[in-house]
């Protein structure tokens, strides 16, 4: 396994730190064509379901699914496997990355149709399924992941007060961040 350059100065560099320095041509193209693909995606099912949102409740919804259908798929690139699970990155740092997505919580707070009991439970059963994704051997990774994946996706969507034009959310950023981020790669991993 070759360990990652850094990210390079400038716009590059955004680009480095969202899809992982070294990111092949077909990599950001899936990556991009996904995020944009899934905005639209988003937007439009908002809008065929005739969602009563301002025009900032779109805006908003557009940039959360950006961030978590085009980060799924970049978080599942082979780049980003070498980046996140390079030696040196402990438990604490992918459990701080799973942390850091307060995005049920922002919906929450700002959109209609996604209450807070969604989001406290997505958020708890998605940082429970981290910590016994990090916890157990890693030969047990990958399976953990998918039943914390299975089990989360179960209940998310299950709950009641999320509107169907955000029904995508939660079952998203569970694969953004258990599947795609969580389990390393057998190659990046070695």
């Amino acid at each position: 396994m070759s360990t990652p350059t850094g990210p390079r100065p400038g716009l590059a560099g955004i680009a480095d730190r969202l899809l992982g320095p070294d990111a092949t041509t077909g990599e950001q193209a899936v990556t991009y064509a996904t995020a944009v693909l899934g905005t639209a995606g988003v937007v439009a099912i908002g809008l065929l379901h005739h969602q009563q949102w301002a025009l900032w409740h779109y805006a908003l919804v557009a940039v959360v699914g950006f961030d978590l259908i085009g980060g799924a798929s970049a978080n599942a690139t082979d780049t980003a496997r070498r980046l996140w699970h390079r030696p040196g990155r402990e438990a604490r740092h992918h459990l701080g990355f799973v942390l850091a997505h307060l995005h049920p919580f922002v919906l929450a707070a700002l959109v209609p149709g996604y209450g807070w009991t969604a989001a406290a439970t997505t958020y708890a059963l998605i940082v429970l399924g981290a910590l016994a994704v990090v916890t157990v051997p890693a030969d047990l990774r990958r399976p953990t992941a998918f039943a914390a994946a299975a089990l989360t996706v179960t209940v998310v969507t299950s709950l009641p007060g999320t509107a169907v034009a955000l029904a995508w959310f939660g079952p998203v950023l569970v694969v953004k961040l258990l599947l795609a981020h969580l389990p390393a790669d057998g190659r990046a991993s070695r």
